[in-house]
């Protein structure tokens, strides 16, 4: 669905509830996307209409937050659970919130019909802008978020310890809308996450991830993580991101920096929209070198540093709740992000095995950023994609010559010893030494005679 599909549907949402005599305008972060010129990734209405008389208005709605004021309007009839603020227009009810004693929810939602006094509960003042798109677009600014829009200013609506104790994740928020959109953090708003930046920490874990898995792919990572360690959230969120700050690196190899300044260069060749693996595997694929690093006789050395970043990397993502899949593609980079130092090297059942490790193209590219933000040198990244060029993918991928089966057949006995037996003969077939089940069969009993197999 265009954008301009979801703007028309967000304002007849709203025409139809100022028919119905209710006051309505569209909100929030998309008034905000619509004056810089971007494209709203949703649209949120705000009225004086209770929850009750939203649902009856609408067809069909989702409740997915009455108790705060919240209804779902689907649009063009579709609103899956799993994907609702994609294909639903946010309906919220003016109100006034009271205490915030769980960090997250108000204690008490105190429903109001006054448009002022809903956007005070807001947090930052860009985001806090109402706009009636019947009037010509006519835009209500009761916070001065405009003004902070013409001059790049990420400001708290109100008192920042407060607008903070309400939602601690509102700190994290700052970082990345101050990183997205290249906008400063106002001073006395920068001061308060400062000074609360531990309790950062009191923020479900699955939230933290996705707020900074979003930091890393609006295109500006480099930025947000300057800022959060600016903030000093940077520790409390990712302590092990923190330790490679001072870390030194051998000057022929990384001629940039320490551990961290590579890091930040890396996350600097992130594009917008980078996938959220790649990203992490960026981010992370040095983890280990802080607690790898010794100073030996010929240069500075981070010996076993993929594989003591691998368990660190795992420990990471458990504690972050990735999801089984994201977790071992991330940690899978980490692991194998120093192999391309032996690509020239390779035997080609070793090469064309490497080439199939899963997720491979993020593996390679992060392999071509990792260098740019270090030495520069390409040669062996070029190897690889002239070498891949060059090779037809049945020769990377080829069909097995035998199976269990023939082994079997031929009177082998099934067992552990059968593994071993396959992968020979793969081996012999990605070299090319072998090319049918004959020739398989006439190796496997060269090397494999009966009486080794029982």
């Amino acid at each position: 669905m265009s954008q301009s599909f979801f703007k028309d549907a967000a304002t007849q949402v709203v025409s139809t509830l100022r028919q119905r005599g209710y006051q309505a305008y569209l909100v929030g972060g998309c008034v905000r996307d619509l004056l810089l010129g971007r494209n709203p990734a949703d649209y949120d209405v705000a009225t004086d209409a209770r929850p009750g008389d939203v649902m009856s208005i609408f067809p069909e709605t989702y409740a997915v937050g009455a108790q705060f004021g919240v209804v779902l309007v689907p649009v063009d009839g579709e609103c899956a659970a799993e994907a609702v603020k994609q294909q639903c227009i946010e309906v919220a009810t003016f109100r006034n919130d009271g205490l915030y004693s769980d960090g997250r929810h108000p204690d008490e939602v105190r429903f109001s019909s006054d448009p002022k006094e809903d956007v005070q509960r807001r947090d930052f003042t860009i985001n806090g802008l109402l706009l009636d798109p019947l009037n010509h677009d006519e835009v209500l600014d009761f916070v001065g978020g405009r003004g902070d829009l013409k001059a790049g200013i990420i400001r708290t609506i109100g008192e920042p310890h407060r607008r903070f104790g309400e939602d601690k994740l509102r700190m994290l928020r700052a970082v990345r809308f101050a990183a997205r959109f290249a906008y400063r953090i106002d001073a006395e708003t920068m001061k308060a996450i400062q000074e609360l930046a531990p309790k950062v920490c009191e923020v479900s874990r699955e939230r933290v991830r996705e707020e900074l898995l979003k930091m890393l792919t609006e295109g500006r990572a480099r930025r947000a993580f300057e800022l959060l360690d600016e903030s000093r959230l940077l520790p409390q969120v990712l302590p092990e991101i923190e330790k490679m700050k001072g870390v030194q690196q051998p000057p022929q190899y990384h001629p940039e920096g320490d551990v961290w300044v590579h890091t930040l260069m890396l996350l600097e060749q992130l594009p917008e929209n980078a996938s959220g693996t790649l990203a992490w595997g960026a981010l992370l694929h040095d983890i280990g070198k802080p607690p790898a690093f010794r100073v030996a006789p010929d240069r500075i050395r981070f010996d076993g540093h993929a594989e003591i970043g691998a368990k660190m990397t795992e420990e990471l993502c458990r504690r972050l709740r990735f999801s089984n899949d994201d977790s071992e593609k991330v940690t899978g980079l980490v692991t194998n992000h120093m192999r391309f130092a032996e690509v020239k090297h390779m035997r080609d059942s070793t090469f064309k095995r490497f080439v199939r490790t899963p997720n491979f193209d993020e593996l390679l590219e992060l392999h071509r950023i990792d260098c740019l933000a270090s030495h520069r040198d390409l040669s062996l990244y070029e190897f690889v994609q002239q070498k891949l060029a060059s090779t037809p993918p049945e020769k990377i991928r080829p069909r097995p010559l035998i199976t269990g089966d023939d082994l079997i057949a031929a009177g082998y006995q099934p067992g552990p010893q059968f593994k071993e037996i396959l992968a020979a003969c793969e081996d012999a077939q990605l070299e090319d030494k072998i090319h049918n089940r004959t020739e398989a069969m006439q190796l496997v009993r060269a090397h494999f005679p009966l009486r080794y197999a029982r």
